[in-house]
């Protein structure tokens, strides 16, 4: 089998990289990555000379404009990312009978849902720019004659320069206390873990909406106390304050949990606590070693 990761230097994309080789139910797959040096996939003739090339049996799609913020104000930039490339890229799937996994958030949902959050049949309705941008990209990819997936996450945490949990550990290394968000609620996700799941089913093949999300709910207030706790800090250091306080210029979704059913009922096993992945991250950064051992 011949998997193409497209994104391939992201967070998630990297991991990937490293995981599916030794996923046990890929058996081995061959697994190639692409990112904007090999091809700009908002190109009709780029995306149409990748498949060429490469011929994959699957795809997972996981670049993308990451940008929440910065998508309010290029609005054209992040839709003909998130929306065209991932349009040309179901194409080309089409064209070469491939499947396809497509990485989708949270944010395509408002946030107004309730405190249980959002099974995979909710409808879209995202409150800011980035969430429709990624919801154009789930239609085009509904529309998909292939076997298509599309994998919603959330908090997405990993190998990478930046992330939540990353920079409140530098954070709370820095400054006596800090003032985190204690009014939003989603699911911490560590990249490893979301790896597995899209390892589990590009191997299952199975058509549909799955939420890949670490166990278990919180807020970002929550997070970062989690992390102090970790460090061997005191976790009244950590103040909770609204999202009031700290305006930005994407709206944010008040509590975007996403629940799973979905591949529960294909028999994908549990995943972990997000509290051990974070245990597990955090343990990483402070042994010092690379995050790719």
């Amino acid at each position: 089998m011949k998997i193409l990761v497209t994104g391939c230097r992201g967070m998630l994309g990297q991991t990937l990289m490293r995981r599916l080789p030794i996923y046990p139910g890929l058996n081995g797959a061959a697994v190639i990555g692409v990112d904007l040096a090999e091809a700009d996939l908002t190109e009709p003739s780029q995306v149409t000379d990748l498949f060429q090339r490469i011929q994959p049996d699957w795809v997972i799609h996981c670049a993308a404009w990451t940008d929440v913020d910065g998508a309010e104000s290029h609005r054209e930039a992040a839709m003909k990312i998130n929306g065209l490339a991932t349009e040309l890229v179901a194409a080309a799937c089409n064209q070469y009978n491939a499947g396809l996994s497509y990485i989708s958030t949270d944010y395509v949902f408002n946030g107004q849902g309730g405190a249980l959050g959002y099974s995979e049949d909710a409808v879209r309705d995202p409150i800011n720019f980035y969430g429709l941008s990624k919801a154009r990209g789930e239609d085009a990819v509904e529309a998909m004659q292939s076997p298509w997936q599309i994998v919603r996450t959330s908090w997405l945490f990993g190998h990478g320069p930046s992330n939540f949990p990353k920079t409140m550990r530098r954070l709370l290394s820095e400054k006596p206390c800090l003032k985190v968000v204690n009014d939003q609620w989603g699911c911490p996700t560590f990249a490893d873990d979301l790896a597995d799941v899209l390892g589990f089913l590009v191997s299952d093949g199975s058509r549909g909406i799955f939420h890949g999300t670490n166990f278990g709910p919180c807020t970002w207030h929550e997070l970062a106390i989690e992390v102090a706790t970790l460090m061997g800090l005191d976790p009244s250091v950590v103040v909770p304050c609204t999202t009031n306080e700290f305006p930005t210029p994407a709206l944010r979704p008040a509590c975007s949990i996403l629940q799973s059913h979905n591949l529960e009922a294909l028999g994908c096993e549990s995943r972990p606590s997000w509290q051990d992945a974070v245990k597990r991250y955090i343990e990483l950064l402070e042994s010092g070693k690379t995050e790719h051992p």
